[in-house]
Parts: C-alpha cells; sequence; structure tokens
C-alpha cells in the first residue's frame, strides 16, 4: 500500500479492464474506527489493513464496486457497509448492507454524504475532513481525469443519465476539496490535487465534455 496522507492510504492497483485502473482507499481519521473507499478484487492488502488497525466501515460510490470481497471484508472485520440506496438491489447480492445511504447529511463519521445520480442512479459522492485541515473528494466514477490531463464526466451511454449528471456536477463544482480521488482512472493515477480555486474550472471541462458525447 502507498501512503497519500498522514490519514490516507492507497491500496495496490488493480486492473479490470485494459486502461483502466483502480485502487481502494483507507482513511485512519474516522471518529469509528479506519473507513475503506471503494473496494478490491483481491485480499493482497488485508496484512496491511491489519497493520492500520483493520476495517471499521466501508463505503461504496455505485453498485460496479460491488463483488465478493465485499463479504470478505465485511467478515473479516465486521465493517459496516454503506452504500447507495438506489442500487442496494445489485449490491446486496454480494453482502449485506448495513447502511443505505440516499440523501446529503454529515455522517456520524464526519463524513459528507452527496448523493450525484447520473454515472448511474445511486452514485455516491463522500467529502472527508482529513488531516490537517485538508478535505478529501471521493468521486468514485462520476468525475475522472483522462490520460490525457483533462477531466471527464463518467458517461457511458447503456449506464449513464446525461441531465442528471449534468446536475450532480454542478454540484460537485460547489465544494472546495483539497484532494480528489476518483475510483477507476484511464490516467496515470486515482489522486489529484488540482487546489479548491481550480477546481470548479475541472468540473467545467466535464461538463463541456458531456454537452459533446450525451
Amino acid at each position: 500500500m502507498r501512503q497519500i496522507r498522514a490519514d490516507l492510504w492507497e491500496t495496490s492497483t488493480e486492473r479490470p479492464l485494459p486502461g483502466i485502473s483502480t485502487h481502494a482507499y483507507l482513511w485512519t481519521g474516522g471518529d469509528t474506527g479506519n473507513v475503506l473507499f471503494y473496494s478490491t478484487d483481491t485480499d493482497d492488502d488485508f496484512g496491511e489493513f491489519d497493520a492500520l488497525g483493520g476495517v471499521a466501515h466501508q463505503y461504496l460510490s455505485h453498485r460496479r464496486e460491488a463483488g465478493p470481497m465485499l463479504r470478505s471484508i465485511s467478515e473479516r472485520y465486521a465493517a459496516q457497509l454503506h452504500a447507495p440506496a438506489a442500487e442496494l438491489l445489485d449490491i446486496g447480492m454480494h453482502a449485506h448492507v448495513d447502511v443505505p445511504v440516499g440523501s446529503r447529511h454529515v455522517d456520524r463519521n464526519g463524513i459528507e454524504v452527496i448523493p450525484t445520480p447520473g454515472h448511474s442512479p445511486g452514485s455516491t459522492c463522500y467529502l472527508v475532513p482529513g488531516a490537517y485541515g485538508q478535505s478529501y473528494l471521493f468521486t468514485g466514477d462520476t468525475i475522472v481525469q483522462d490520460a490525457d490531463g483533462t477531466w471527464i464526466p463518467g458517461y457511458i451511454p447503456a449506464l449513464s443519465e446525461a441531465q442528471s449528471l449534468s446536475r450532480s456536477l454542478r454540484v460537485l463544482a460547489g465544494l472546495h476539496p483539497d484532494l480528489v480521488i476518483t475510483s477507476a482512472y484511464p490516467g496515470r493515477s486515482g489522486v489529484h490535487a488540482p487546489g479548491a480555486r481550480r477546481w470548479a474550472e475541472c468540473v467545467e471541462q466535464a461538463q463541456e465534455r458531456l454537452a459533446r458525447v450525451a
């Protein structure tokens, strides 16, 4: 695992599709224990999870992150699974969802839950109060950086709904994250520090792309 910030760790790289990489991220600053964002396809990093104090909670951004490892994480760590209420049927095939999320609020871990439908019906982003006063925005696949460095929307014609996605991007543009962390990505990294002042420009870039492709 790679340490990203004092309280944030990135799991080993996985490549579910040609040209696409993914990671999960362990945040050790939670009020009620460590939090794993997204998921993994293997147990390769479980030993390092153990060394860092295990996993008390796991947060999914959308249904495509669900898989057999959800049950393994739940059974090994008694982790509570937080996942979009709109996608319980798909996610529940793999593990019980302890905390369905469907409205914007700050939960007991201090995490702001932000529904951002569009990439998929239940897509959800999470704004985390990180170390040294910085904030981390986990966007799932709602917005990602392309291989050429441009920001693009997570729009897949067979899966996504363009108008909902555009509205969700407008919500994200109003945030001021210090660090933006995507789920799957085609570029060199899923972790970016655009700066709070430039973030709105990144989202606008994705909006412009969405208008061309949708």
